[in-house]
C-alpha cells in the first residue's frame, strides 16, 4: 500500500472514531441537535474525512469506496457554504453513511494491497 493512501485512510478512520465519542450518549437526535459543540467537532471531523477523501481520489481514482464524490462534496459544502448544514443532513451522514465507510475503510487498511 502507497504510504500517503494509508496515512489517508487512517485520518478517515480516526475521524469517524472522533465524530461517535462526540455523539451525546444517549444517542438521541434532540441532544445532537442542541450541542453546538458537539456538532461543530463532528463538522470538522467529516470535513477532514472529506479532505482526505479528495486526496485519495486524486491519487487512486479506482479505489472503491461507496460513496466517496459524495463525501467530498459534503466536506465543500460544510467549508463553502457553512450556514447552509443543518444538524438534520449531519445525523443523517452520522447514522447511514458513516456504518458503510468505517467498514470499508477498515477492509482496506487490512487488505493492504492498494
Amino acid at each position: 500500500m502507497h504510504p500517503d493512501i494509508k496515512i489517508w485512510l487512517k485520518d478517515i478512520e480516526i475521524s469517524i472514531k472522533e465524530i461517535y465519542e462526540f455523539l451525546p450518549p444517549d444517542g438521541s437526535f434532540d441532544n445532537f441537535r442542541n450541542d453546538l459543540k458537539a456538532r461543530k467537532a463532528i463538522e470538522r471531523n467529516i470535513e477532514i474525512i472529506g479532505e482526505a477523501m479528495k486526496r485519495l481520489l486524486d491519487s487512486k481514482p479506482e479505489i472503491k469506496i461507496s460513496g466517496s464524490r459524495k463525501i467530498v462534496d459534503t466536506r465543500n459544502r460544510i467549508i463553502h457554504g457553512y450556514n447552509n448544514i443543518s444538524a438534520d443532513v449531519i445525523w443523517l451522514i452520522i447514522t447511514r453513511d458513516l456504518p458503510v465507510l468505517e467498514k470499508e475503510v477498515e477492509y482496506l487498511l487490512k487488505a493492504g494491497n492498494i
